[in-house]
Order: structure tokens, then sequence, then C-alpha cells
């Protein structure tokens, strides 16, 4: 876990793509993309199915190291709004206990509009704590610092010929992008134009490793 700042506030980045922030015992997520191999299936397209599963085993890996007494998962936590109808008994258990342990917030993505229900928790569109902004997509036109997921952003880099690809936050002084935490999400290149447009200037991509916290100016 690297010390990170921002908007004032003193978190921890995880290399699991996560954001701990230890003044509200609170870890932050985003896009899980629960049920994503179960929604291609119906269109033929055969995915692991296992990926519920395997997202969720992450989630519970960094509860139990962090200590988090919550869980504010920033959007498209569901594929789809029937997503939640689609996990199966042994998934739908553990997450069910989960979020009646913790305090789980389900941010609303664009995925997962219009889901009639969840498993426990409870659902905003966004929401303020300490100042900042828990949105699923970044707004540009709102100033406010804010935290959001949706754009899965990744860094690409070229090393001694060799293609890395590593999921990163991106961030601004203002703006804080997740990365996607789902097992079967893709990303987007970090220094994509709408991923700079919707973080603004000073746009860096961020990748916490071992203790400290690797920089990469997006120009």
């Amino acid at each position: 876990m690297v010390p990170f700042s921002f908007a004032g506030h003193d978190f921890l980045a995880l290399p699991e793509a996560a954001l701990f922030w230890p003044a509200h015992s609170a870890l932050l997520v985003a896009d899980l993309h629960f049920e994503k191999a179960s929604w291609f299936s119906r269109f033929g397209q055969f995915l692991p199915p296992h990926d519920s599963q395997a997202t969720l085993d992450i989630i519970e890996t960094l509860v139990e190291r962090t200590g988090a007494s919550a869980v504010w998962s920033l959007g498209d936590s569901f594929h789809d709004a029937d997503g939640a109808a689609r996990l199966s008994p042994q998934v739908r258990e553990r997450l069910t206990a989960l979020t009646a342990r913790l305090d789980w917030l389900w941010i609303t993505g664009n995925h997962d509009a219009g889901m009639a229900q969840t498993p426990g928790g409870r659902r905003m569109v966004e929401a303020e704590v300490g100042g900042i902004w828990l949105r699923h997509e970044a707004d540009p036109m709102d100033p406010r610092p804010e935290i959001s997921g949706h754009f899965h952003p990744k860094l690409r880099l070229s090393l001694r010929g060799r293609h890395v690809s590593r999921r990163c936050f991106v961030g601004s002084s203002s703006k804080l992008i997740l990365p996607a935490l789902g097992a079967l999400t893709g990303g987007l290149d970090a220094g994509h134009g709408e991923i700079r447009r919707a973080v603004g200037p000073g746009a860096t991509a961020l990748v916490p490793v071992a203790d400290r916290m690797l920089r990469f100016p997006l120009r």
C-alpha cells in the first residue's frame, strides 16, 4: 500500500486497483462488472465463467488486508441491469454477507443503471465525503474534487523492445480516476483524449509499486 495525497486527504493506493481511505476506513473500488461473462454467453461468446467469484475474492482479500469497515463501489459494479439476478447462489451468499457486515455503497454507473435491486448495501447516483465527490464518470465541468471510475485506465509503455500494460490511476489536482478492478475488464490507454479531457490539465498516470508511486505525465 502506497501513501498518496489527494484534495487534502491521505489515502493508500493498492496495486490491485483499489484505494483505501484510512480516515473513513473505506475501500474504494470501481468497475467490478460482476457477471460480465454470463452476459456475453447469452450472445454465444464464451468467457471464463468465474469472473464474479474472482472479483469477489480480490475484494474480500483487500477488506481483510486493510481492515476496511466500508466498501464504496464507484459504478458499473454489475455488467448490466440484470447482472445481480444472474449471480450464482454461492457468490450471492458471499456478497450479501459482505454488504451486511460493511457500509457498502453502490454508486450507479452507465452499465448498471436501471437495476431493480442489489444484494444488500445502499445505492446513490453520487455522494460527497469530506469535500470529495464520488461518482461514476468524471465531470470535466465540475471544479470540485472528485473520485470516479468508468474509463478503466491502463498505462502502456514500450521498454527495451517489450510492450508493457498495467492498470493505473489517473489524476490531477482535482480529479482522480480509479482503474477497473473487475476480473474481465479491459482498459483504455491512460493517454487517450477522453481521459485527458475528463481529468484536465496536469493529467498524470499513477502506478503504485511496492512502497512508492510511479508518476507518468500524460501529454
